[in-house]
């Protein structure tokens, strides 16, 4: 069996028993106007070869979740050997005695997860943003010091950020690979100005007239320290909100 790409070999990592998460690609719109990425927890019931698993469907309270066939899903394994992270494909649902079961394909490579930095925190702030001029994106190719002329700038709304990046939600689409400068403050008044990446972008099935594309982004030229301070904070904000539940 070959490796899947620069991927790591499936076999390898993951085994049946393996608790799994699966996080849905599309957004909701939620009545509190929040968009929201439903998770679901399952588990490995065999690795069927090195890009298809089977695995339980999902339960919510004491009801199967009938992920449809050909849907898509952000999945995070929790092995002895650490956390790992790909996209699937739902292609096959059906029942084996009396277990009820998926059949999943990669379609991403199988990547070591690395929690701290890149985990996504939902949130639901304020994002101001623009291209950057040809003239700013020769700068930061160049890994040159920029001076960002103060131009107009598209509203939109943060949905989850990590160490990485983020994704948030505009009524403007932007392209793969654009470079766009951030401007935004995290809950506790930090603000942030940053360069970043347009690394995906998909139209919203329950658009409104502020909200229409999500796109992803990865952080181009964050310092550590930036870095650290807003790692620093959704781990605050997630403690917050456990002390909250309990």
């Amino acid at each position: 069996m070959k490796e899947k790409d620069t991927g790591l070999l499936l076999s390898k990592y993951i085994a049946p028993g393996s608790k799994i998460e699966l996080e849905a690609i599309d957004r909701v719109l939620q009545e509190d106007g929040s968009y929201q990425r439903k998770k679901f927890d399952s588990k490995v019931v065999d690795v069927i070869d090195e890009d298809r698993l089977e695995i339980l469907m999902p339960m919510e309270q004491t009801k199967l979740v009938l992920l449809p066939v050909n849907g898509e899903y952000d999945i995070h394994f929790f092995t002895t050997k650490g956390l790992f992270q790909c996209l699937i494909r739902v292609v096959n649902r059906y029942k084996n005695g009396n277990l009820y079961l998926l059949e999943i394909e990669l379609i991403s490579n199988l990547q070591k997860y690395q929690r701290r930095e890149y985990y996504r925190y939902s949130c639901m702030l304020p994002l101001s943003y623009r291209l950057l001029t040809n003239a700013e994106r020769i700068a930061v190719d160049q890994k040159r010091n920029v001076l960002f002329d103060e131009l107009p700038m598209t509203e939109s709304q943060i949905v989850d950020i990590s160490g990485g990046g983020m994704r948030f939600v505009t009524k403007d689409a932007c392209e793969v690979n654009d470079l766009i400068y951030t401007d935004y403050a995290l809950a506790n008044g930090k603000r942030f100005h940053h360069v970043a990446k347009i690394l995906a972008i998909k139209p919203l099935e329950n658009s409104s007239k502020d909200a229409k594309y999500e796109c992803r982004c990865q952080f181009v030229d964050i310092l550590n320290g930036e870095r650290e301070m807003i790692i620093r904070y959704i781990f605050e904000e997630e403690r917050k909100k456990r002390k909250r539940e309990t």
